[in-house]
């Protein structure tokens, strides 16, 4: 592709800048926008600078919004459907001590992080990490890093697993399945020798368990660790009712109770009438009155058959109220176990829709279509107001790979990075071992210093250009090797990846369990885990 003209090159090349930045350093102190104003900057000044058109600006990745906006709803039934809720069980589940929490904690999120995405899995399990580890008194230290690796690698197995890897699903046409099947090898090598790399950096750390008095933190019980549960959109933790629920209950405990008490009053009054006068208007006796009770002991005797005379009347409406409130009793508990079984029905349709969404899938379906009708399907089942479902789902995230997608797009009508694949295409050619390392380098490097997405924008078309002029399947490796490669550089360091600043901001803000991830402490294993992880699974795919 031949350069622009020079004016376009330039004003394209300020906007990219701008975007970058934005993007990299959300508060950066002159323009502290955050990343989707940032974004939409970008996108609306390749458009004033006239580096692209309108028209190509509005038909930009309409496939991968789709997609992406299906999978958040999805995990927002699966959430109300309590399935992170069983995955925190899962972890506190018969654990045999540090070593093999820490193991579980790899797979766990590995495994959930290729279903459901690595950022909703570091949103979810972070605070249950933080709570099991401060219940048992170890560090923490560990255990987050374990969490946001693994979440990393074990996104990059399928298309859903992370945003870049929608890019190149779409983009490659790939099946589900295909793509499924050729990096899952690499996958399950990856997390068993992270988490090798974990025990073997934090064996002393992990066999020397803290004592009880040391601990910074009171020892919460399980209750308190299975309780946990998220919003994708605001990252902010919802009570164990839904709202809904809650009112609905809340409607009908009321005029039970109401009842109850108005049998409750009417009963004391028919059985003390001539108490009437003594009784303020709340029903209660004053101080007074309870003081002046054992000198109207002789009255009561002298009265006694009075008395059993009101005792005899009275026995039929005691009756009555007790047959009353047995009524408003069953009828109560009936309703109770209808919403149970309802509930129950209503959660195992839940995942037999997302089972269904995933075989689709496997049978190379439309991707974006079949994510979209599995969430409608949610929508429709639930059988209320899907309002309060949708306004989970982040949209502010969706508006940035909006504004993301037209930026870079025009960024690549400058011809910048036309010009500097062209000269790199003779080195970084995949059919030789060589050539296969310095493409991984390149991307490896970009992944970290543009982030991933878009790294795998920027180089997709050209690196699966470069490898179908081989031959075909050498451009299915290509687009395989740079899912991989763009999704485990994010482990390099604590800014390599969204996932990682989650599982940092979450732990750091977690009440009564907060902790500092530091950048250091992070790239001292990022480093190490990143290159060898990489390179297995470099040697698994070309394989």
């Amino acid at each position: 592709m031949a350069m622009a003209p020079t004016v376009k090159v330039i004003l394209g090349s300020i906007a990219f800048a701008i975007f970058w930045v934005l993007a990299v350093f959300p508060a950066v102190p002159f323009l502290p926008i955050g990343r989707t104003a940032g974004s939409l900057l970008g996108a609306m000044l390749m458009v004033l600078f006239q580096v692209i058109t309108p028209d190509q600006a509005c038909a930009r990745s309409i496939s991968i919004l789709g997609l992406l906006f299906g999978t958040m709803v999805v995990s927002v039934y699966l959430e109300r459907a309590d399935m992170f809720k069983y995955l925190g069980k899962l972890l506190s589940w018969r654990t045999k001590g540090p070593k093999d929490l820490l193991c579980r904690i790899c797979l766990i999120s590995a495994v959930c992080s290729a279903l459901f995405t690595n950022d909703t899995s570091c949103v979810v399990l972070t605070e249950f990490v933080l709570k099991i580890a401060r219940q048992q008194n170890l560090p923490p230290h560990p255990f987050l890093i374990a969490l946001a690796s693994s979440a990393n690698i074990g996104s990059s197995a399928t298309p859903i697993g992370n945003p870049q890897n929608l890019v190149i699903a779409v983009q490659s046409k790939i099946t589900f399945g295909r793509f499924l099947f050729g990096i899952f090898p690499a996958m399950l090598v990856g997390v068993c020798v992270n988490a090798l790399i974990l025990l073997c950096m934090y064996w002393k750390l992990l066999s020397v368990q803290k004592d009880e008095e040391d601990a910074s933190t009171e020892v919460v019980g399980e209750d308190d660790v299975i309780s946990h549960r998220f919003s994708p959109a605001t990252l902010s933790h919802l009570t164990s009712l839904n709202s809904q629920e809650l009112n609905g209950y809340t409607n009908h405990v009321e005029p039970t109770l109401r009842n109850r008490g108005n049998l409750a009053e009417s009963n004391s009054i028919q059985s003390s009438p001539n108490l009437n006068g003594q009784i303020d208007n709340r029903g209660y006796f004053s101080e007074s009155e309870i003081q002046n009770v054992p000198s109207a002991g002789f009255e009561s005797v002298r009265n006694s058959d009075a008395s059993k005379e009101i005792g005899i009347s009275e026995s039929i409406p005691s009756k009555r109220s007790s047959s009353a409130d047995k009524v408003e009793y069953d009828s109560f508990m009936s309703l109770g176990f209808s919403k149970k079984w309802k509930r129950t029905l209503w959660k195992a349709c839940v995942y037999l829709v997302t089972i269904g969404m995933l075989i689709s899938l496997l049978m190379g379906l439309n991707m974006s279509w079949t994510a979209i009708t599995a969430a409608l399907a949610l929508v429709v089942l639930d059988f209320k107001d899907a309002r309060p479902c949708l306004e989970k789902v982040s949209y502010s995230l969706l508006i940035f790979f909006c504004g993301m997608f037209i930026t870079v797009d025009g960024f690549n009508k400058t011809g910048i990075p036309s010009a500097v694949w062209e000269f790199m295409e003779p080195y970084a050619k995949i059919d030789h071992i060589g050539g296969t390392a310095i493409l991984a380098a390149v991307i490896l490097v970009l992944s970290n210093f543009a982030s991933n997405v878009p790294t795998v924008l920027l180089l997709g078309a050209r690196v699966a250009a470069s490898a179908a002029a081989i031959s075909p399947a050498s451009e299915k490796k290509a687009w395989l090797v740079l899912a991989w490669v763009s999704t485990v550089a994010g482990n390099l360091s604590l800014l390599g990846s969204a996932a990682n600043l989650i599982v940092c901001e979450q732990a750091r803000r977690a009440q009564h369990y907060g902790y500092n991830l530091s950048f250091w402490s992070h790239l001292k294993f990022g480093v190490p885990s990143t290159l060898i992880v990489t390179a297995i699974g470099l040697i698994l795919i070309s394989g």
